[in-house]
Order: C-alpha cells, then structure tokens, then sequence
C-alpha cells in the first residue's frame, strides 16, 4: 500500500524530524500513500507549521517491520491532533476574570471540574498515558497514518507532550489498521468510514446535548448554564442507555440498507445507456430514486419576528413531522438545511405519496407555514451520506417554483404515475428552468385513497 513517492516524501519528514531531536532514536521506515496536495487555504498553515522546532521527546519503540505496506497517507497539518481530545483541564482561576472569588462559588467550580473528570474516567474507558507518537508506535503505523485516522474522526491537532490517549484508543487504532493490513478495506475506505463516525457521532452528541438541556430549561425551570452544569453529573446515568441504543440502531439501520441494496427500481428510466428523455445527463449515475424537497414558505421573514424559543420550536416541529411522514412513507431523510428538507425515496409512487403528504400536513398544521414541495425520479450518486446529480438538482429548481401548498413534478417522473388511481396529473405551461432549458412541469395532488396513514 505504499508507494515509491513515500519514502522520499513522508517518511523522509519522519526521519528529519527525528535526527532534528538529540537522543531519540530514529523512526523506522514506514512508507505512505502519496500525500494529496493541499489546498491554498492549507499552505499558510502548513507553511507556519513546518517552521516550528519539534519538541523534545523520550526515544519510543520502533513500529513492526511489516508497516512499510500499512502506512495511510497523510494530508496537511504535523500533528495527531491542541486539545487533549477531552476535558480541558482548568483551574478554578482560569479565564479573563483574575479578581478572588467568593467560597461558595470557587467551591461549586471544584465541584463541576471533579464531576467532569470523573465523567471523562467513564467515557474514555482508561487512563490516558501516551503522546501521540507512542501511540502510533505501539499500533505499528507512522506518525503520519495515526494522526490521520484522529483527523478523520473530527479531533483537533495534538502536542508532542500531550499524553492524550489510553488502551481503548490504541485498541481503536488497531482495529482500524488491522482491517487494512487483512486488506479488508483498502487505506481510502477505511479514511472515509472513520470520517463518517466522527461526523455522524459529532453531530448526535451535540444533538442529544442540546436536547436533554433544552429539556431541563423547560421543565425544571433552570437557566442555560445551570442546565448545563446539572447535564455533567446527569450524564453518567445515561451513558450505557444511549450506547445500547446507538449499537441496535446502526444495526438496524444497516439492516435496512442491506434490503435497499436488492431494490433496483427502473420504471421510467432506461436501464442502457440512456437517461431522462433519452438525453445522457444522468445515464451514469447508478441508483434509480425518487427525489424531494420541501421547503417551508417565507421561512426568512417570519423567523426575524420570532424570539429564541419560538424559533426552535418551529424548527423541531417542521423537522420532526418531516421526518416521521418520511420514515412512514419508506423514504429517507437525506439531510435538513434550514427550512428545507432532501429526501430519497426507491420507487417514484413512494416519492409521490411523501411528497403529498407533506404538503398536506404543513398546510393543515396552524403553527407552520405552508411548504413548496417537488419530487424527481432519476438517477443519483450517493456518496458521504449525500446524494448528488441532476435529478436532485431539477428537484430543488422545481420547489423554487412550486406554488405554496403545492407538489410540483416534471413530465418524466408524470409518465411514471400515470395510471394510478391514488394521483392526479395537471400539466403546467412550459417553464425555463435554470441549468435545464424547457421543462414541462407537472402538478401533483392526491387522487383516490387514503394516501399515508399517519399515527
């Protein structure tokens, strides 16, 4: 998995920077995939970062001979990660304020900072006791791969001098290399899953944070920071809960997609070469999806009239009846920005049900908007968790145009629904759409049936 660039590039910083500190030992040879070039934005930094002496540091063991085909590449900064990953270790007196402070309050100080670090004792499993490079040593990978692998993750840079990691996190790291070195992922993929956990997991952390504070300012009729103060030694009690429940629904969903991948939907759609209206735009793209938005009206203005709390109301209501009138139609909510939502569906009848739905309820609903909402059956790349491509681009110009309360489609996702009873189709006037020349647009509304039955 190396190449010949590495030795002359990756491990030559390696071992430069090695004979640069008196009485270490140099590191071994590892070899890398060539790093990536960097983006104008990354030079400066890494310009500013090469310039900087390489702290002292105690002589470690050399990694396993074998890493010379095991090593990850590298791209941009010098180091495994600022912070410690974790807690950061205040005194009571740290911050601008340097004036003496009452005994109650210094001693509630204490009293946070010991729950915090014996909250982080249970989190992190083990106690820290390697820097960066005895990690990566102890893994048998360079430098470069290990620090890598903690970028993915989403953690911020690392000091020589910080002991940072535990057992767990050098268990973590192997597990890792170990699925490379069995070559049951290749270096790229097994990056790229890593970055989706650190993402994912970021995301829901902060997410589930949020929540259980909003909770207790609700309902327990504390402040902000005093919510967030009681979270520290709340968070314990919950921990192996939310950790089961994290393990059975990645199961579960997995599960899902394994029965997703056997779904290879074509109505509509030629299975050669051809895309959309017999063009090639799409043709491609591998995966045949119905495609929405919905996007809640004058979302901007009314949001400047809102105060804090009425704006997160809005918010969490449109996105949680977004997501159960999804979840219920057997779509996928793809992602939230705002006040619009993406979603994908398998089939275009699925799409269409969804996308009804959703108009239907926002236009029912007396604490929100009404919402403009398209659905598009094409072909699409979904790649990061996202989807990309034409149709989801037809998509978001169609719920630009669509009338308040409305559904808009275009002729070719039509031609797929014609016939079925549950939908009624009404041509629209010929419209340019940006990027699309002429499209025949199509409004969509419910016909005979019940439609989605909400609980």
């Amino acid at each position: 998995m190396g190449s010949d660039m590495d030795d002359g590039q990756d491990a030559g910083d390696e071992r430069a920077e090695s004979a640069a500190t008196p009485g270490r030992e140099p590191l071994p040879r590892t070899a890398a995939l060539p790093i990536l070039p960097l983006a104008p934005w990354q030079r400066a930094e890494q310009a500013a970062e090469d310039q900087e002496p390489a702290s002292p540091e105690p002589a470690t063991e050399p990694a396993h001979p074998d890493t010379a085909n095991l090593d990850l590449a590298d791209q941009g900064s010098s180091s495994l990660g600022t912070s410690t990953g974790g807690l950061p270790q205040l005194s009571p007196d740290a911050g601008p304020e340097t004036r003496a402070l009452p005994l109650a309050q210094a001693l509630e100080r204490e009293k946070v900072k010991e729950s915090a670090q014996d909250l982080e004792k249970l989190l992190l499993g083990a106690k820290r006791t390697m820097r960066r490079r005895e990690a990566a040593a102890a893994a048998g990978i360079s430098l470069l791969s290990a620090r890598k692998l903690w970028r993915a993750l989403g953690f911020p840079n690392l000091g020589d001098d910080d002991v940072a990691f535990t057992e767990v996190d050098l268990e973590a790291l192997r597990t890792i290399v170990g699925n490379v070195r069995s070559s049951v992922l290749t270096e790229e993929a097994a990056v790229s899953i890593t970055r989706s956990i650190g993402q994912m997991t970021d995301r829901m952390v902060v997410w589930q944070i949020e929540a259980l504070v909003e909770d207790m300012v609700q309902n327990q009729g504390v402040s902000d920071p005093e919510a967030r103060r009681r979270l520290v030694d709340r968070l314990p009690d919950l921990v192996d809960p939310l950790e089961k429940l994290l393990v059975y629904s990645w199961r579960r969903q997995l599960n899902a997609a394994v029965h997703r991948l056997g779904v290879r939907a074509e109505t509509g759609l030629a299975s050669s070469e051809e895309g959309r209206d017999g063009s090639e735009d799409d043709a491609p793209l591998p995966l045949a999806r119905a495609v929405g938005f919905a996007d809640l009206v004058s979302y901007t203005s009314l949001s400047r009239r809102m105060n804090e709390r009425t704006l997160a109301q809005t918010v969490q209501r449109f996105e949680n009846k977004c997501a159960e009138i999804i979840s219920i139609g057997g779509g996928r909510l793809v992602k939230t920005i705002g006040d619009e939502v993406l979603f994908i569906a398998e089939t275009p009848q699925a799409g269409a049900q969804i996308s009804l739905t959703l108009a239907t309820e926002f236009a029912n609903d007396d604490f929100l908007p009404k919402a403009r909402v398209s659905i598009v059956w094409g072909r699409i790349l979904s790649r990061l968790g996202d989807v990309y491509g034409p149709t989801v681009n037809l998509a978001s110009r169609l719920t630009a145009l669509a009338d308040p309360g409305t559904v808009w489609t275009d002729s070719v996702t039509a031609g797929t629904l014609e016939g079925d009873d549950r939908f009624v189709l009404d041509p629209q006037p010929t419209t340019q759409v940006r990027g699309f020349g002429d499209i025949n647009p199509v409004v969509l509304s419910m016909g005979e049936g019940a439609g989605l039955v909400l609980d």
